[in-house]
């Protein structure tokens, strides 16, 4: 199994749901906290890849929620800069294997990329933290 780099918000109830599955799945953690981290635009742009730019923002963060930060009408550049003053803005967890990257945390995706045991998963979709509203 991998062992992952995991950069969580401390305290996040949803990370710490994707930490189980993972551990459940097989895989080793090291643990990071995402608000401590000496982020670069550069180093951060890897972990988003191909992605919409609106798919790189925690849409639980009270900026994106209220609509005075609306990441579909933000440009790469832009969001990289804001995410690396406010890192409470990027979507979590960030996950490397090796030299490998990935934001987020679609089931389907973190499973196709390192293999997740789907009795770990359990009913309710760990993708977003239990505190974002379904819209």
């Amino acid at each position: 199994m991998a062992k992952v780099i995991f950069w969580e918000k401390p305290g996040c109830k949803g990370n710490a749901r994707q930490q189980e599955i993972l551990l459940a799945s097989g895989h080793e953690l090291e643990v990071r906290n995402l608000l401590t981290e000496h982020w670069t635009v550069e180093l951060l742009a890897d972990f988003f890849g191909e992605r919409l730019v609106s798919e790189w923002f925690n849409p639980s963060n009270p900026l994106v929620k209220s609509g005075q930060v609306i990441p579909a009408e933000i440009e790469a550049a832009e969001a990289l800069a804001m995410m690396v003053a406010e890192p409470l803005l990027i979507v979590r967890p960030l996950m490397q294997v090796k030299d490998a990257r990935l934001a987020g945390f679609d089931v389907q995706e973190v499973h196709n990329w390192i293999g997740l045991k789907h009795e770990a998963i359990g009913e309710r979709d760990p993708k977003n933290c239990p505190c974002v509203v379904s819209r």
